[in-house]
C-alpha cells in the first residue's frame, strides 16, 4: 500500500534517508517531511534506458500520492536498449512501443543523461550522494556459452553479436561475418532470437532494405551465398521455444522453403501427454503447424530453413583452414521431470553436419557493474523481489533495486518487463513508508549536471536525442527507408553537437 503523504511536517523527529552508503542514516531534525511528498520528493537514478527502465519510471510517475524526480542514465548516447539494438529490422511494429517511452520522457520531472557510463563517468558512490534510490535496469548484455569443444573457432558467432551488428549497436560494428563464402549455416537454439537470426539470413535483402537495418550490414547480406539455415533445438517440436507467429513467418517467406522431418514430428508418449494435459495453447498451435508442413519438398532455387528437434551440439570441429566446418550433434530423448515437464537427455547417438558458420542463440546473461554485487552463476544482479542483495542469499542493500532481465534473467517479451518493473517499484514505495527527511536533505537536481560538467562528460539530453532521432529519420528518407542509424558513439556525438 502506498503511504499517505500528507503535507504536515514532523517536528523534532528522527529521520532516515534510504540507501545512502548502505547504512540507514538517522538525523535529529525539525521540520522533516515524508520522503516522496511534494516538500521532499523522492529522487531516483535509473541505470539503463531499455524497456524495464522506462516501465519502472512510468510506474513511479503513476504511483498515487508519490512525488518523484527521476534521472535516467545510459552508457550509449541513444535510449531504448534492446528495442533499438535488438528487435529485428523486419519487425518494425514491435518498435512502436517507443512511443510509450517517449510519453514517459515528457514528464516534467524526468531527465535523460545519455553517454554516461557507470564506473567510467559516475560511480555508485556518486549516485548515493545525489539520489535516494538507484534502480539498475541494465539487462543482459552478454551471451551464454554452450560449453563444448570448438566454441571459440573462427566462424562460430553469438547471436548477440550478429543481432547487434545488423541493428547498428556500437559495441558490435567491428564484427565481420563471412556470408559471401558460407553455404550452410547452423543456428543453435529455436527461441525468438534464433528465429530473428534465421529470418535475416533467409529473407531477401530487398525486403530488408526499407527497414532500419544498417547500410553496412545490408551490403554484406546482399553478397550472402547462404543456401540453407539449420535450426538445432534440443527439445522436441512440442517444446519448441518459438511462437506460432514466428515459425509461420519463416514458412511464409518468399523464396524460402521450410523443411521439417515427418519422423521428428512423431511425438513420443511424454510429449503427447504433456501437450494434452499441461502445454500452453501456443505449443499445440506449433505442433499443428509443423505437422501440416512436415514432409514438404523444397521449391526450386529456394533458400532452405531446416528445423531439427531433439538434437544438441556436442563438438564443433575445424576444417583445413582452421575455421568451423562440422557440427557434431547428439540425438536426445525426453524424460518426465518430477513435475512432469519433459526434459531432454542425450542418447549417445551422434550425427555430423557439414557447416560453414555457426550462430549460438542459447540465451543471454548479464555482465557485472562496477561497485554492484553480481550473481556469477545466474548472470544477474542478486536480488530479493527486486531489492538488491549483497550476494546470492545475501543481505538487502538499502535503497538499491533491480528490474528486467538484470533482475530475473532473459525471460519473457518486451511487455513482460512492465509488470516486473511495477512489482519492484511497489517494493521501493513500501521501503519509504513512514520515512521522513528534511526538505533540504536532497542534493539540488542541478548538482549532478555540474558534477558531469566538472568531469568533462559530454552527456546527451532527451532533447539532444530527439534531434538525433529526427536526423536519422531524415537520412533514412533520402534512401527510402525507415531510418539510417548512426552506428558508433563518435559519429553520434558529432551529430549531437552539430544539431545542438
Amino acid at each position: 500500500m502506498i503511504p499517505d503523504r500528507s503535507t504536515t511536517p514532523d517536528t523534532g523527529t528522527k529521520t532516515a534517508s534510504a540507501g545512502r552508503g548502505g547504512e540507514e542514516q538517522v538525523h535529529e531534525t525539525s521540520g522533516s517531511w515524508p520522503l516522496g511528498s511534494s516538500e521532499r520528493p523522492l529522487r531516483v537514478a535509473v541505470i539503463g534506458s531499455g524497456p524495464s527502465g522506462f516501465y519502472a519510471i512510468a510506474a513511479l510517475f503513476k504511483a498515487d500520492g508519490l512525488e518523484v524526480e527521476v534521472d535516467l542514465f545510459d552508457r550509449l548516447p541513444t535510449p531504448f536498449g534492446l528495442v533499438r539494438g535488438g528487435v529485428a529490422p523486419d519487425h518494425q511494429k514491435i518498435k512502436n512501443v517507443i512511443r510509450v517511452y517517449n510519453r514517459t520522457a515528457q514528464h516534467d520531472r524526468f531527465r535523460f543523461f545519455g553517454n554516461v557510463e557507470l564506473g567510467r563517468d559516475i560511480s555508485v558512490e556518486d549516485l548515493l550522494r545525489h539520489y535516494d534510490h538507484i534502480v539498475y535496469a541494465t539487462g543482459n548484455e552478454s551471451d551464454r556459452k554452450m560449453g563444448i569443444p570448438g566454441e571459440e573457432l573462427p566462424g562460430v558467432h553469438s547471436a548477440t553479436e550478429f543481432v547487434g551488428w545488423y541493428n547498428g549497436h556500437p559495441d558490435f560494428q567491428d564484427r565481420s561475418f563471412d556470408l559471401a563464402s558460407a553455404r550452410r549455416v547452423a543456428v543453435v537454439g529455436n527461441g525468438n532470437v534464433a528465429m530473428d537470426v534465421t529470418r535475416v539470413l533467409a529473407r531477401s535483402p530487398d525486403e530488408l532494405a526499407p527497414t532500419d537495418i544498417t547500410a553496412e550490414s545490408l551490403a554484406v547480406l546482399r553478397e550472402s551465398r547462404v543456401e540453407e539455415v539449420i535450426l538445432l533445438g534440443r527439445r522436441g517440436p512440442a517444446q519448441a521455444a518459438f511462437s506460432p507467429q514466428e515459425i509461420k513467418e519463416i514458412g511464409s517467406l518468399e523464396g524460402v522453403s521450410l523443411l521439417v522431418s515427418e519422423a521428428e514430428m512423431d511425438l513420443d508418449e511424454i510429449s503427447s501427454t504433456w501437450l494434452e494435459e499441461s502445454a500452453a495453447p501456443s505449443a499445440r498451435r506449433n505442433v499443428a503447424y509443423l505437422t501440416e508442413v512436415a514432409g514438404a519438398e523444397a521449391g526450386d532455387d529456394d533458400r532452405l530453413v531446416t528445423c531439427r528437434f531433439l538434437v544438441s551440439p556436442i563438438d564443433l570441429q575445424a576444417g583445413d583452414d582452421g575455421r568451423v566446418s562440422r557440427v557434431v550433434i547428439e540425438k536426445n530423448e525426453l524424460y518426465a521431470a518430477d513435475d512432469g515437464t519433459p526434459r531432454p537427455r542425450g542418447t549417445g547417438e551422434t550425427e555430423t553436419l557439414d557447416v560453414d558458420l555457426v550462430f549460438k542463440a542459447v540465451g543471454y546473461r548479464g555482465v557485472p557493474l562496477p561497485g554492484v554485487p553480481f550473481h556469477e552463476r545466474w548472470g544477474i544482479l542478486p536480488n530479493d523481489e527486486g531489492r538488491l542483495q549483497t550476494g546470492p542469499d545475501g543481505e538487502i542493500v538499502p535503497g538499491q533495486y533491480v528490474v528486467g532481465w538484470a533482475k530475473r534473467g532473459p525471460t519473457g517479451l518486451i511487455g513482460t518487463n512492465s509488470p516486473d518493473s511495477t512489482a519492484t517499484v511497489k517494493k521501493m514505495i513500501e521501503d519509504i513508508d513512514g520515512v521522513t527527511a528534511p526538505a533540504d536533505s536532497a542534493r539540488p537536481p542541478e548538482r549532478i549536471v555540474e558534477l558531469l560538467h566538472e568531469r568533462g562528460v559530454d552527456f546527451v539530453s532527451f532533447d539532444d536525442w530527439t534531434r538525433l532521432d529526427e536526423d536519422e529519420v531524415r537520412l533514412g528518407e533520402a534512401q527510402s527507408k525507415v531510418r539510417e542509424k548512426y552506428t558508433d558513439v563518435e559519429s553520434m556525438m558529432a551529430a549531437v553537437n552539430r544539431l545542438r
